[in-house]
């Protein structure tokens, strides 16, 4: 099969290694940044399951991102990420693996942990290239890892169903993954509302997520009309990090597009949370 190239480079992030790699540092410089480029820690407990990070372009999410990526390096190494976002574009199955060989960035070409990808087909994942090809939301942090370690597996699966029982098979699933993987739910929260707004109902969302519970969270999101594109792949974090024993989440930094952008008319709202053992 062939390398899944890059679809949103020069739109989401920069399109060249050296641009990509001063991007990625403004992120994390920046005043709504961590404040430090990270190193990773040798030495790190491994602690964290599962990570919330959004998917926007850089100048907007990019310096909330940063700091799960920063606590993710402080935590050590970890074998394979699987990366779970939503599936914008509606090609491809309800639930779509990239089974095949390695996806490329700017940065270099990420490796596909086909053995982990193989055990993780089934009635619910299924394996298939058409729903990858244009999407963004897994993308998009590749360059983050890439980074931070230069080198790293995964396993890319986009969700089209993102009902609460597909959810909840998915993370049951991935949940059967090795001890040292770790689980990125790439969603941003609500959409082109006013700042107060999107304030009021991200609070409300990431309370649900912060308690580790998915019901909850799908409670919240009808409620209150939520326009979060990755609900679902939250949630099959969330179910998958409590089969791996996770005790406890935290919000790391909550920013929206106003933030960085000046426009607090129509926003997006981003979240960096982390869900440890």
């Amino acid at each position: 099969m062939k390398v899944r190239k890059p679809a949103v480079s020069g739109m989401f992030y920069a399109a060249t290694a050296g641009e990509l790699e001063e991007q990625i540092g403004w992120c994390y410089k920046h005043e709504l940044g961590p404040g430090t480029i990270p190193r990773v820690n040798n030495k790190g407990r491994r602690e964290i399951v599962a990570i919330v990070v959004p998917h926007a372009g850089y100048y907007y999410s990019g310096p909330v991102a940063a700091h799960a990526y920063k606590e993710l390096a402080d935590d050590g190494i970890f074998d394979t990420a699987v990366i779970l976002g939503p599936n914008h574009t509606r090609y491809g199955y309800p639930v779509s693996l990239w089974a095949g060989d390695g996806w490329s960035t700017p940065l270099g070409e990420v490796e596909i942990n086909k053995k982990l990808a193989q055990r993780l087909l089934g009635d619910v994942i299924k394996a298939d290239q058409t729903a990858h090809i244009h999407e963004h939301s897994i993308e998009v942090q590749l360059p983050w890892l890439q980074h931070v370690y230069k080198k790293v597996r995964i396993v890319p699966i986009t969700m089209l169903a993102q009902d609460l029982e597909t959810a909840r098979a998915v993370g049951t699933a991935i949940s059967q993954a090795d001890d040292n993987s770790i689980v990125i739910a790439s969603s941003d929260f609500s959409h082109y509302e006013p700042q107060s707004v999107a304030v009021e109902k991200d609070r409300s969302v990431i309370e649900a997520i912060v308690a580790l519970d998915e019901e909850e969270l799908y409670r919240r999101c009808e409620r209150l009309g939520c326009t979060m594109c990755g609900y679902g792949p939250v949630a099959a974090a969330i179910v998958a990090a409590k089969e791996m024993k996770a005790q406890k989440a935290s919000l790391l930094k909550y920013a929206t597009s106003g933030d960085t952008s000046g426009d607090f008319s129509r926003v997006v709202g981003y979240g960096s949370i982390v869900i440890r053992r």
